[in-house]
C-alpha cells in the first residue's frame, strides 16, 4: 500500500467496499465492478515492479566555490545501471531551501548502456556551505496508480563565499618581513646588517659563488638570494551579536563579512600577508597569516562559514607579541565602553591601525526607535591613534576605503 498513490489507494478502497456491498445486497454486478476497481491498482503495481529502474547518477558542478550572487551550473549524467530498458523516470534533486526549490526532471526510458545529461542553474543569494542532493528516482505507471522510488546517495557540496567589491589601491603602511635566506626582521630599527655573502652549502648553485670573497677568505662563498619583502596585516572582524543590528542577509553582520572579504582581497593584491582574526579567537594559532592563492581561498571559506557569537567581550587571545609593529585593520560594529580600552591598546601595538566602523543604527528595522543608539565611535578611535571611517547601510565601501588613506 505504501507504493500505491492516493488514487491507487482510493481505487482499492472503493473496490473492496463495492465487493462487500454487492455480496450483502446480492448484486453480482457490484461485485464485478469492485473486483475491477481493486484489480487495476494491483495490476499496475505488478507491472511497475517488473520495470527496470536501477540507474546511476554522476554530478558535476561548474565550480565548487562561487561568490554570493553568482550562479552555479549543475550537470547530472543519468544512465541505466541494469541490463533491461527502464521505464519512464521522474528525477528529483534535493536542494536546501536557501538555494531554491528541488529540481525535477522527466526522462524517457533508458536502454542498457545509455545515458542522458541534465543541467540546471543554482542561485546563491547567501554565503555558506550547502549540500547538493541526494537524487530521488521515481517510476510511475501511466494510470497514476502506483509510484516506486529509490534514493541515490550521491551528493555534492557548494561553498558560497561573501560578496566582494573591488577597492582602489591606496597607500598603507605595515611591518615588513623577509622571505629569503635571512630570518624575519624589521626594515627599521636596530636589526642585523643585511649580509649578502655567506659560506657555501652543499647543493648551492655554483653560479652563485662569489670568487673575490672566496679568494679573500680561502673558503667558497656564495651570494644570498634576493630578499622578498612583504608587509603584514592583522584583519579583525567583530562578529559579536551585541555589536550588530538587523536579521538575516539584511543585517549589519553580513555587511561586515562582505567588507572584511573585500578588504582581505585588496590587501593581498597590495602584497600584504593577511592574518584573519575574529572576536572569539583565543589563540594566535587559530589566526595564522596567509598569503595569496590558497591562503586567500582559506580566508574566504572561513568568512563564508563565520557565525555570530553571543560573547559580549572582544577577545585579546589572538594578540601575538611577535606581531608587534604590524598593521592592524578592524571591521567593527557597535563598541561598548568596555571595548574601548582594548581598542586603544591595539592602536599602540601596531605600526598603523585602521578601522571601518559600521553605523549599525542604519540597519535597524523601519519605524524602530534608534534614539538610544550611540553614534559610531569613529571620532573616539581617531582621538586614540586609529585611522577610522564610518560606513552606513547605503554607504559606498570604495569611498570609505579611500578615506582611510587621507
Amino acid at each position: 500500500m505504501r507504493e500505491l498513490t492516493i488514487r491507487g489507494r482510493c481505487f482499492v478502497a472503493a473496490g473492496i467496499a463495492a465487493v462487500i456491498c454487492g455480496i450483502q445486497v446480492g448484486e453480482h454486478d457490484f461485485v464485478r465492478i469492485g473486483l475491477l476497481a481493486a484489480g487495476v491498482p494491483v495490476l499496475s503495481w505488478l507491472l511497475i515492479r517488473r520495470t527496470q529502474r536501477e540507474v546511476w547518477v554522476r554530478r558535476t558542478l561548474s565550480a565548487t566555490q562561487v561568490e554570493a550572487g553568482e550562479p552555479a551550473e549543475v550537470q547530472l549524467d543519468v544512465g541505466c545501471a541494469g541490463d533491461r530498458k527502464t521505464g519512464q523516470l521522474l528525477l528529483e534533486e534535493a536542494l536546501p531551501a536557501e538555494l531554491g526549490e528541488p529540481q525535477r526532471f522527466a526522462l524517457e526510458p533508458l536502454g542498457p548502456g545509455h545515458q542522458q545529461t541534465l543541467r540546471y542553474l543554482i542561485r546563491t543569494p547567501h554565503r555558506g556551505r550547502y549540500p547538493i542532493g541526494p537524487v530521488q528516482v521515481r517510476v510511475a505507471d501511466p494510470t497514476g496508480m502506483a509510484d516506486l522510488h529509490q534514493d541515490i546517495s550521491s551528493t555534492g557540496s557548494l561553498l558560497v563565499t561573501p560578496r566582494t567589491e573591488p577597492l582602489p589601491r591606496i597607500a598603507l603602511t605595515g611591518r615588513w618581513a623577509g622571505a629569503g635566506d635571512d630570518r624575519t626582521r624589521e626594515l627599521v630599527g636596530s636589526g642585523s646588517p643585511d649580509v649578502t655573502i655567506r659560506e657555501y652549502r652543499l647543493g648551492d648553485d655554483l653560479r652563485r659563488i662569489h670568487w673575490p670573497s672566496s679568494a679573500r677568505t680561502d673558503e667558497l662563498m656564495v651570494r644570498r638570494e634576493e630578499q622578498q619583502w612583504q608587509s603584514r596585516c592583522t584583519l579583525l572582524i567583530d562578529n559579536r551579536r551585541v555589536a550588530h543590528r538587523g536579521y538575516g542577509t539584511a543585517s549589519s553582520m553580513e555587511r561586515a563579512v562582505s567588507v572584511a572579504a573585500s578588504i582581505s582581497r585588496a590587501l593581498v593584491d597590495l602584497d600584504f600577508e593577511v592574518r584573519l582574526v575574529t572576536a572569539t579567537d583565543d589563540s594566535s594559532t587559530h589566526a595564522e597569516g596567509f598569503k595569496g592563492g590558497a591562503g586567500m581561498a582559506e580566508q574566504l571559506e572561513r568568512l563564508a562559514l563565520l557565525n555570530m557569537t553571543r560573547r559580549e567581550q572582544l577577545s585579546t587571545g589572538w594578540v601575538d607579541e611577535s606581531q608587534q609593529g604590524g598593521m592592524i585593520m578592524a571591521v567593527l560594529g557597535h563598541l561598548q565602553s568596555t571595548d574601548r580600552e582594548l581598542m586603544a591598546g591595539l592602536a599602540t601595538a601596531g605600526a598603523t591601525a585602521y578601522a571601518v566602523v559600521l553605523d549599525v543604527s542604519t540597519w535597524e528595522r523601519a519605524g524602530r526607535n534608534t534614539d538610544h543608539e550611540e553614534p559610531p565611535p569613529t571620532a573616539w578611535l581617531r582621538a586614540h591613534g586609529w585611522k577610522a571611517t564610518t560606513l552606513t547601510r547605503t554607504g559606498a565601501l570604495p569611498a570609505a576605503w579611500q578615506e582611510l588613506s587621507r
